[in-house]
């Protein structure tokens, strides 16, 4: 499928990730919530959203064209980096508190 145009599902399913990608974005306070105007960090959601675009991983493996595991790896990836660092940063701020 590298020079077709991609069919009506795949562009689908790139919808579906990106959606789970811009939701865990705002989760993560890298974006602005569009509902409130603000930009706010709740790493409990962000950290299910995530969850839910590795189990759509999971569920999908060896059914997906390249470019859309290309496009889950890359989200899979980015989200989770930004995760941890801010996992880590909120972990550190509470124990400097102690």
């Amino acid at each position: 499928m590298t020079d077709q145009k991609p069919d009506q599902n795949e562009l689908m399913f790139i919808g579906l990730l990106q959606s789970f990608a811009s939701s865990a974005w705002i989760q993560l306070g890298k974006q602005e919530n569009p509902l409130t105007g603000k930009i706010e960090t709740n790493l409990k959601e962000a950290r299910f959203t995530i969850d839910m675009l590795g189990m759509i991983e999971e569920k999908t493996r060896d059914n997906l064209t390249e470019k859309e595991q290309q496009i889950l790896n890359a989200a899979l990836s980015d989200l989770k980096m930004k995760f941890v660092e801010l996992k880590m940063k909120q972990d550190s701020g509470k124990t400097e508190d102690k």
